[in-house]
């Protein structure tokens, strides 16, 4: 694979970053002044972490995505829901399993098998607005000839490796290779009810917390009273460290997503030309502090709360890398041994980082608690990863799935660090070993992680100009 197909997708052009200053000039100064200050359960500052980002983290794992080893991901995206019945993959209201034109409606239907898709047919704009969330959902397959035979190739040579640990599903067949980098995380239309129901189960089932205590969703949530938000984080803040730090991981997560979708929104089309930048009425909507009635503030430090433990995770992880028997392979050995460097200068940079969040504060009560609690949140999380499969658009899903399983890898690091310190230097360890698939994870939805407050660092510089 050429260097030059790394680079796909790369880049946005001049108009795009026109658009991204006259857009981001009128995003309120108030987003600027409330992210800021000390983060709770850790002894790090949001400043120090957007300097460290920018500065070291950023560049280097920019160019790690687009090294082949990182950039081509192996899922599972027919794996059916197992919570409730899918309802199709357009998710607008009243718009399910067929959004498309009358003339490609079956002949069961339009003899009237069902008036409900009928009457979807005829209502023009959700029509349109159904086609458009499918187009800009569905995944772009498109891959080499050399790419397809180089996977026969990587799956070899991992068969041979030995194997500790239970592989994911991505043996099944319906598990394929995708090109991330011509499938980019950003706007695609996907919302309404089928996504809302999706965080709704997160939160609502899978969190820590009685169903009495409810957490105050987007504003596409029903409101349930005036304190709903402020008698949450009073309830959250009497909970243990561990059930508010696996609170603050889901939120950030989601928090992350969303700036990636507000971030690289379609703006218009032309000539059946995409235009994507900022969505600022859509940042307000999720992130701005009066919008969401001081929820967004809280979303945002979730997600550099979130970038704490996975910036951790690589630093615990270093070693297992850093061993001769660890080989990034691809088949080209000078790339991968380039892909490796690049890294391990990676991690070099994540152990430099002075302020880390201190996993030893988890779990460290009594051991039976301590182990059942871990059981617990092992297994909450496990769930949360399964409901990824209930995501009704495929890009959708594809990055849910690549970020829950990235962040379900850094909390096995952070678990396992006495089998990583344990690690022989030329032969596998029964106690801890890593699949392809998770290290790609691990690095991609890390990756995220620092691309969502590098957007962060640039709404704080462009409003500084536009005053």
């Amino acid at each position: 694979m050429s260097r030059g197909a790394r680079r796909a997708g790369a880049g946005q052009g001049a108009a795009a970053a026109v658009q991204l200053l006259v857009s981001l000039s009128f995003l309120p100064r108030v987003v600027e002044v409330q992210v800021a200050g000390v983060l709770d359960d850790c002894l790090c500052d949001i400043t120090s972490i957007d300097n460290f980002n920018t500065y070291k983290i950023f560049p280097k794992i920019k160019q790690l995505q687009e090294r082949d080893y990182f950039r081509y991901y192996k899922v599972n995206l027919k794996r059916p829901c197992p919570f409730w019945a899918e309802d199709g993959h357009c998710s607008i209201k009243d718009c399910h399993v067929e959004p498309c034109p009358e003339s490609k409606i079956p002949v069961g239907i339009k003899a009237g098998h069902s008036n409900k898709y009928l009457k979807v047919a005829n209502n023009t704009k959700e029509l349109q607005d159904c086609e458009q969330a499918n187009k800009l959902g569905a995944i772009n397959n498109t891959l080499s000839n050399q790419s397809k035979e180089a996977f026969i190739d990587w799956a070899r040579y991992d068969d041979s490796q030995d194997h500790f640990c239970e592989l994911d599903d991505e043996r099944s067949p319906a598990a394929q290779y995708v090109d991330l980098l011509l499938n980019p995380e950003r706007y695609t239309g996907y919302k309404g009810s089928s996504a809302w129901r999706v965080w709704n189960s997160i939160y609502e089932e899978n969190c820590f917390k009685p169903r009495s205590v409810y957490r105050p969703l987007n504003p596409l949530a029903p409101s349930r009273g005036e304190d709903d938000g402020e008698s949450f984080y009073t309830w959250l803040e009497g909970l243990c460290l561990e059930k508010r730090v696996f609170y603050k991981l889901i939120s950030g997560l989601h928090a992350s997503i969303n700036l990636h979708l507000c971030a690289n929104y379609l703006l218009e089309e032309t000539w059946g030309t995409p235009s994507w930048g900022p969505n600022i009425k859509e940042f307000k909507r999720r992130f701005d502090p009066v919008e969401t009635k001081g929820e967004g503030p809280r979303r945002l430090k979730n997600l550099y709360f979130l970038y704490l433990i996975e910036l951790r995770a690589l630093s615990k992880v270093a070693p297992y890398f850093e061993r001769s028997i660890v080989d990034l392979y691809t088949g080209n050995t000078e790339d991968d041994a380039d892909t490796k460097t690049l890294l391990l200068s990676i991690f070099q940079d994540t152990k430099s980082f002075p302020m880390h969040f201190d996993e030893k504060s988890m779990f460290a009560g009594n051991k039976k608690g301590a182990k059942s609690l871990k059981e617990e949140f092992r297994l909450h999380f496990k769930n949360i990863s399964r409901i990824m499969d209930c995501v009704g658009c495929d890009k959708c899903r594809l990055w849910g799935k690549l970020q829950t399983q990235g962040l379900g890898t850094a909390l096995k690091i952070l678990f396992s660090e006495k089998e990583i310190q344990k690690l022989p230097e030329n032969s596998p360890s029964k106690g801890f070993q890593l699949t392809r698939q998770e290290i790609v994870a691990l690095l991609n939805a890390f990756g995220r992680l620092s691309t969502s407050i590098r957007e962060l660092q640039n709404f704080k510089v462009l409003l500084q100009h536009s005053r």
